[in-house]
């Protein structure tokens, strides 16, 4: 690039040149006198015309030639020009400034990177309670070197409060700290083809939204209901959980056994009130979306099949269907290739109960 603009500039220069001796061959043709009066409207205009403009802009060709042509006339005669020796110098000190090309390092502070900004912000966003004494400690941790200043100039121009200000949670976050470790269950019936009604016994993490099945039975009586309850025990332990509380209405069929079972893990049962639905809101939303989705779209023929469906339809509920609660992520989320945007991707359909469900994942 700086070869490009030194080779421009000479060619500038010669075209200039050449046009200068191609004016004083023209004006070697002339007579004295039209000379002498051309000058004069020349010098006339040219009086007009530094009455008119402030500050004049030459360009580098415009300050070689006249800087030349300074050197010809004599002493007495180099006032009509609008080149002085202090505007030589100056020229020439622009010359020895560009020569110079090595990066000039701006007054004050270098700037910080963007990726360390974001994370300021992040961790404040994260952590209501911290301010920037505590978030600086954090960054420190990282190994990431910057002053507590830089940390509260960031929170500020931002617009971000002192901690104790933003520490207050907002009801979503509330409800999503007390939703950690709560557990809703409840009954549904379905009715096969031959008119025969079953029961079906379902758990639900209010944190996120994670369905367990518990069992299919046509007699839901007290040892079925309980020996279920002791199941998910079994299962919440090998995964490591332990919820503390557990919602329930008030159907018969939960019996003091099945209540005494999780009393004896430290969970704490809570029942619903009397005709009121939406104090087990999210287990009425699964039964819902069981029913719309699958059960109403397809005809039971027996317990078996029954479970098969249910069991099926809770694997695609866990682990691919998307919630808005949890932005758009389902419960069990699973790594995933990104496509790229631009880029040309091939998704590839999975078929689940013999279409009734469709699946699109990325082909790899």
């Amino acid at each position: 690039m700086r070869t490009r603009s030194l080779l421009l500039a000479i060619l500038s220069f010669l075209y200039w040149g050449v046009r200068r001796v191609l004016e004083l061959l023209v004006l070697f043709g002339r007579d004295e006198r039209a000379k002498e009066v051309e000058i004069l409207v020349l010098r006339h205009e040219l009086q007009v015309l530094r009455r008119q403009v402030a500050c004049r802009r030459l360009q580098a060709a415009d300050r070689a030639v006249l800087a030349a042509l300074s050197q010809v006339l004599p002493r007495a005669r180099q006032r009509s020009f609008l080149v002085q020796p202090a505007t030589l110098l100056r020229w020439h000190r622009e010359l020895v400034r560009r020569r110079w090309t090595y990066r000039r390092q701006p007054p004050g502070r270098p700037p910080l990177a963007a990726q360390t900004r974001q994370l300021v912000l992040r961790l404040a966003a994260e952590n209501p309670s911290w301010g920037y004494k505590r978030i600086h400690g954090e960054l420190v941790g990282l190994g990431i070197r910057l002053s507590p200043s830089s940390v509260w100039n960031i929170l500020r121009r931002h617009g971000i409060e002192p901690a104790p200000r933003r520490a207050s949670a907002s009801w979503r976050e509330f409800l999503r700290q007390q939703a950690a470790g709560m557990l809703e269950c409840d009954f549904f019936t379905v009715e096969t083809l031959w008119l025969r009604r079953l029961h079906v016994l379902f758990f639900i993490e209010l944190a996120r939204r994670r369905v367990h099945l518990a069992g299919v039975t046509a007699n839901p009586n007290s040892a079925w209901v309980a020996q279920q309850a002791r199941n998910l025990i079994m299962a919440l332990a090998e995964q490591e959980q332990q919820p503390r509380f557990l919602i329930r209405d008030r159907d018969c069929k939960f019996t003091a056994a099945f209540d005494e079972i999780f009393r004896s893990e430290g969970i704490r049962v809570i029942r619903a009130p009397v005709a009121a639905p939406r104090a087990k809101a999210h287990a009425e939303r699964w039964v819902g979306s069981v029913r719309r989705e699958c059960l109403d779209r397809t005809l039971i023929v027996s317990h078996k099949h029954l479970e098969r469906v249910l069991r099926e339809y809770a694997a695609h509920y866990n682990t691919h269907r998307p919630h808005r609660s949890l932005e758009q992520q389902p419960p069990l989320p699973s790594p995933s290739p990104v496509a790229a945007n631009g880029r040309e991707c091939r998704v590839r359909r999975h078929d689940r109960l013999a279409g009734l469900l469709h699946e699109y994942q990325l082909a790899a």
